[in-house]
């Protein structure tokens, strides 16, 4: 990304991405008690990350990973919980997201502040990329995607989440400054037109979808935001129930047809696979 580019596209998002916002998702992501902060944010993620490791090879002592937008470190974190003895690194648009995942991820961890479509790294340094709610972010997705092919190594795998339906757009997006809500085949076509095989695709939060539509589309009010905020203990855990039996479902090998997010994972050709 151009530098002028760069530092415009920095002031669109910095009123979002504020220190308050920041503190706030880093104690969703992190193991701390939540007090009032809705729990099913952080279920809801948990549920995501346990989904990437299942699309993961199961066989990869020392990955390298790199989190393409890591924000406050939160998914670097549930990451290395599970899988310790992988190597992992993260990079993020704003200052603010990279010194509190610099504090909460230790010095073993690559931080760095940086776009996703000019990833400071070497060819073929890595063994998986994610990237959540991200790409939905840049004006330019081919080429993130082509520097999410550059950086991984040959049978390195892509995993993506992004935002479902044009349709669907809200308040929510105008506050998280998303640029493009995507279909599955648009973002398998993204994927593939960077040169990646082997592409699948599902929606997410598919359950709680008429929900989301209903409060987004029907009950929306003058006030509202961004939905990342505090909710009645009723709605947290029925949404953490809900999010419950679709991971159960992709355990089990199943997709849904229909959500508010679009998750893929590719793989890069070459290697042993």
């Amino acid at each position: 990304m151009p530098p002028i580019a760069y530092e415009q596209r920095r002031e669109e998002i910095e009123h979002y991405f504020d220190r308050t916002a920041a503190q706030a998702w880093a104690r969703l992501t992190s193991q701390e008690p939540l007090g009032h902060i809705r729990s099913s944010v952080r279920e809801g993620r948990n549920r995501m990350r346990d989904t990437l490791l299942s699309w993961l090879p199961q066989d990869m002592n020392g990955l390298r990973l790199l989190d393409a937008g890591c924000g406050t470190g939160g998914l670097i974190l549930r990451l290395r919980e599970a899988n310790p003895a992988w190597h992992f690194a993260g990079i993020d648009f704003m200052p603010l997201a990279c010194e509190l995942a610099r504090k909460r991820c230790g010095v073993g961890t690559d931080i760095r502040e940086a776009s996703i479509t000019a990833l400071p790294f070497a060819d073929a340094g890595f063994d998986a990329v994610v990237s959540a709610d991200v790409v939905c972010q840049v004006d330019n997705p081919e080429t993130a995607a082509a520097e999410f092919f550059r950086v991984l190594r040959p049978g390195g795998v892509v995993v993506i989440n992004v935002p479902a339906y044009r349709w669907m757009w809200s308040y929510h997006d105008d506050s998280c400054q998303t640029k493009h809500r995507y279909t599955r085949p648009e973002i398998a076509a993204l994927l593939r037109g960077a040169g990646f095989a082997g592409v699948r695709t599902t929606h997410w939060n598919a359950l709680p979808f008429p929900a989301v539509w209903a409060k987004r589309k029907l009950l929306r009010s003058a006030a509202d935001t961004s939905d990342v905020k505090d909710y009645p203990k009723a709605v947290d855990a029925a949404f953490g129930a809900l999010m419950a039996v679709e991971h159960a479902w992709f355990e089990l090998g199943g997709t849904w047809a229909w959500g508010t997010s679009v998750f893929a994972v590719a793989r890069k050709p070459g290697g042993l696979d």
